[in-house]
């Protein structure tokens, strides 16, 4: 592994020395939307601080941000992806293929998956998740078979629910958001349906969960669930003059957001940095950048970046990315992702 790294810098290094006067001196980093904001953050702080420009930062979910993470090393590919979930066994095999076999994972804090209503919405939202995954799935068991999703209105899921049409923006398959909402809130709220009880009796525990992987994963696509591409923006805008529909995404737009909209509790529980860190709030998840560390000491400032990043300045619980919305880590998680992060911990090993 120690030969493939050497190599590594030795390609990135030459393939900078040949195009000198194009070589790049912007980090490129790419990945989730919901990291996004924090990142964008440690970006305008390292080139305040250093003079340095700022990172370019593109926002492409968790998913599009490991595929161009793993295209390969030199100056043509990003330098960092963040990621709302961590990564797939398959996104490490597409890194290793083409050459990217020393990366550094950092956890930074955690997220609630949020769901929220305008201000001016006259309901008092509260859904537990077997109520979402009957509201949102593509099919739901009928008679003991699995049909088409057969609900209009919130009302029809449950009486107890708003006399109202069914209007949810989200984010599309390719975002960690949608990843993790998929396992936290449908998968889960699939399993309550006495159906899949019946079938958890009745299967093996791998045989189940492949099941569950393969029939409640889906979201509707009649138009009732809309999904609204990787700038959560968007959904924000669009919940804020629907006083009828309800949007899903990273609890950082809810806290920027409080004046305008206002958080659906999930089984009770509202999204809270307090919740969100002890896991009350049932949708909650970690969140992660990686480094590709071959382009360390070669990519002008990234090392730089690197200790913004991690320093108690940013992900402190007094810190400037708190501040934004995220859930900071124990003191204990964060010298830790800090200890990785500063001396290139290889998650490939």
């Amino acid at each position: 592994m120690k030969g493939l790294k050497e190599l590594a810098y030795v390609t990135l290094a030459s393939a900078l020395a040949a195009g000198a006067a194009q070589a790049r001196d912007q980090l490129q980093i790419v990945g989730s939307s919901t990291v996004f904001p924090y990142t964008q953050a440690v970006a305008e702080e390292f080139s305040n601080t250093t003079g340095n420009p700022a990172p370019v930062v593109e926002s492409t979910g968790t998913g599009g941000g490991f595929k161009e993470f793993c295209k390969g090393v030199g100056e043509g590919f990003a330098d960092l992806t963040g990621a709302s979930r961590a990564i797939k066994d398959s996104e490490k095999e597409l890194c290793a293929t083409n050459g990217v076999t020393d990366i550094t994972e950092a956890l930074i804090g955690y997220d609630g998956l949020s769901i929220a209503v305008s201000r001016n919405s006259a309901e008092d939202w509260n859904l537990n998740k077997e109520q979402i995954y009957k509201a949102l799935a593509a099919e739901l068991p009928i008679g003991g078979e699995l049909k088409p999703n057969p609900y209009k209105k919130w009302s029809e899921v449950d009486p107890s629910l708003p006399d109202i049409q069914i209007q949810v923006f989200g984010p599309p398959p390719t975002s960690g958001t949608r990843d993790a909402f998929v396992e936290l809130a449908m998968h889960e709220g699939c399993k309550k349906l006495p159906y899949y009880v019946e079938q958890k009796a009745a299967l093996e525990k791998d045989a189940f969960d492949d099941l569950v992987k393969e029939t409640c994963s889906r979201m509707r696509q009649d138009g009732l669930f809309i999904e609204a591409g990787e700038n959560d923006n968007l959904i924000v805008q669009r919940i804020e003059t629907d006083t009828t529909a309800l949007g899903i995404f990273g609890y950082s737009y809810l806290y920027e957001n409080q004046d305008k909209l206002k958080a659906v509790k999930v089984g009770g529980v509202e999204p809270t940095f307090a919740s969100i860190a002890d896991s009350s709030y049932g949708i909650s998840r970690p969140l992660f950048f990686y480094v590709k560390n071959a382009h360390r000491g070669v990519i002008p400032g990234f090392e730089e970046f690197l200790a913004e990043y991690v320093s108690d300045e940013a992900l402190g619980s007094d810190g400037y990315l708190p501040e934004r919305g995220l859930t900071p880590l124990s003191d204990e998680l964060r010298a830790a992702t800090r200890d990785a992060v500063l001396n290139s911990t290889n998650l490939m090993n």
